[in-house]
């Protein structure tokens, strides 16, 4: 039962982040009235707070190795206040010092957890070898994507159902119910002793490779971070699909963890590294279609979402296990690492955010509105065309990394 509540856990913790990067910008921009620009703003102070939050969390999580079932706890309640504290915001003058405060304990809650879960893969593998940990890691990551899933459709959902406000307030408290039920099922998982390594350093990171491994995430976060912050505004805006907004979500992340075991199995065969190269060249062309649809194309955006789909599903499981790899062949601490990775994560989302959203507003996009021609090519810029620029910097980048071995 230990991988089973792996994913469990995993869930909980992308159920939680999928609504501050997709919901939330609607969210606050239709229910609460705050700008685009100012939510950006919003997102990248809080990512300056994670810049020295998040290592510390990672530093604590290795210096008190015996509390490791306590931070999961708090993790897991921390999520079970904001959430429901979010969603049940209102438009008024209070509203943006509220949001800020209940976005500080979300994202704190958000990174305990994360940071917990990536940096004990050690302890939570049944033997640590490479090919335990990629197996891990195709676990967890089949986790995040079922909560995926289930937070994309989930407002939809409970609209239908009859919850008002487009089903925001249930969503708030669906999202509380389960990380409480999830930190009763997963207690058993941080009970097995926590698996410790040698201090960081800028040195011992830089020679167990996972500094270029860190840069490659940044950069490769970015493109993916800026179709997440956009895809509902996209899909209503720019191609006139309101009503399938949720499905495509769903075949976008149904079709990222269907991948999950076969880019796992495949770099088992044939390297990590290898098979990130097959996989980002199908991303970028993928981001390259995009640019060219239009009002009503649901048959040519469904193909799009299958194919970066399925290719989030190798940088998910790919890009973690690498690190993680890296960090227990040198003998190092994991989470404290984990904590960096974390944050170097959540700054592609933000500057995601912080670039696009601005210069959305500044070209006069407003989502739900009746959009210029000028407006709608600017979001086709940053949704399709800017990802492609950048994953193919992540593409250069990712060939200068040394080969792996297989893990078989």
């Amino acid at each position: 039962m230990l991988y089973p509540r792996v994913s469990l856990y995993a869930m909980m913790l992308a159920s939680a982040g999928i609504p501050l990067y997709i919901h939330l910008p609607q969210f606050a921009s239709v229910t609460l009235g705050i700008g685009l620009g100012a939510l950006g703003g919003i997102l990248l102070a809080i990512r300056l707070f994670d810049l020295v939050q998040d290592p510390l969390i990672g530093w604590a999580i290795d210096r008190w190795p015996q509390a490791q079932r306590w931070f999961a706890l708090a993790a897991a309640g921390g999520l079970a206040i904001g959430f429901p504290l979010l969603f049940t915001l209102s438009a008024g003058p209070l509203a943006v010092p509220k949001l800020v405060l209940i976005l500080l304990l979300l994202f704190s809650a958000y990174s305990l957890g994360m940071i917990l879960l990536y940096g004990r893969s050690a302890t939570l593998a049944k033997h640590s070898t490479p090919r335990e940990l990629m197996r891990l890691a195709a676990f967890r990551e089949a986790g995040m994507l079922s909560g995926v899933i289930f937070a994309a459709i989930a407002p939809a959902v409970l609209a239908a159902l009859g919850a008002a406000g487009q089903g925001y307030a249930a969503f708030g408290l669906t999202l509380g119910g389960f990380a409480l039920l999830t930190a009763a099922a997963t207690r058993p998982m941080w009970s097995r002793p926590a698996v410790t390594g040698q201090p960081l350093s800028a040195m011992a990171l830089t020679q167990a490779g996972a500094v270029r491994l860190l840069a490659l995430a940044v950069l490769n976060s970015l493109p993916v971070a800026l179709t997440s912050t956009l895809f509902l505004f996209f899909v209503e805006d720019r191609l006139n699909l309101p009503a399938y907004a949720g499905p495509l979500l769903v075949l976008f992340f149904l079709c990222a963890g269907l991948s999950v075991p076969l880019w796992a199995r495949l770099s088992q065969r044939i390297g990590a590294k290898q098979t990130l190269l097959i996989a980002m060249p199908l991303a970028i062309a993928s981001f390259a279609g995009a640019a060219f649809l239009g009002p009503g194309s649901l048959l040519g955006f469904a193909v799009i979402c299958a194919v970066s789909g399925a290719t989030l599903g190798a940088d998910m499981v790919l890009l973690p296990a690498m690190f993680s790899i890296a960090l227990t062949r040198a003998g190092l601490n994991a989470s404290a690492a984990f904590g960096i990775w974390s944050f170097a994560g959540k700054l592609a989302l933000a500057l995601a955010a912080a670039l696009a959203l601005p210069l959305l507003e500044q070209q006069g996009f407003q989502p739900g509105a009746d959009n210029s021609p000028q407006a709608l090519s600017a979001l086709a810029l940053a949704y399709a065309v800017l990802p492609c620029v950048l994953k193919t910097a992540a593409f250069a980048f990712a060939l200068t990394l040394p080969s792996e071995r297989a893990t078989a």
